[in-house]
């Protein structure tokens, strides 16, 4: 699983115009499923991403947690995070989990999970699996951890 966490002050995602998904405080997250992720490597990154203490405390330091701030969480599933570009210019998407349905479910497992781990805490939206999306976000920091 590859991901990219963005640390935000609000984020929408929208399809085809129309308005899907919108957060306030919190963290986007790009998603990657590869081929060897598991349900198990889900619950590990949903447990390590609503935990990771990269907002900031009272005295300016990264020390709090998404689930400390009350913040939320917007989840963007991302194939192109999987790509190898270390042959050639084109990218290989070889290590992207296939079929897509194996992944789309992964996904939602994975939405589903950080979903139990904020609930009563803070909203998590998610994108649409596959979709041509736009993300509008505002970072705060910017704060961005590759995983």
């Amino acid at each position: 699983m590859k991901a990219v966490i963005q640390r935000v002050e609000n984020a929408s995602l929208s399809v085809s115009g129309e308005q899907v998904s919108t957060i306030e405080r919190g963290l986007v997250v790009y998603v990657g499923i590869e081929q060897l992720d598991n349900e198990a490597s889900v619950v590990a990154f949903a447990q390590k991403l609503v935990a990771m203490r990269i907002f900031s405390d009272d005295d300016g330091k990264m020390n709090l947690s998404v689930r400390d701030i009350h913040g939320d969480i917007l989840l963007v599933s991302n194939f192109t995070l999987c790509a190898d570009i270390s042959h050639g210019n084109r990218p290989s998407f070889i290590n992207a989990m296939r079929p897509p349905m194996s992944a789309s479910v992964l996904f939602d497992y994975c939405a589903d999970v950080v979903t139990d781990l904020m609930r009563g805490i803070g909203n998590v939206g998610r994108g649409v699996f596959g979709a041509d999306m736009t993300v509008e976000q505002v970072n705060i920091g910017p704060v961005t951890i590759v995983y």
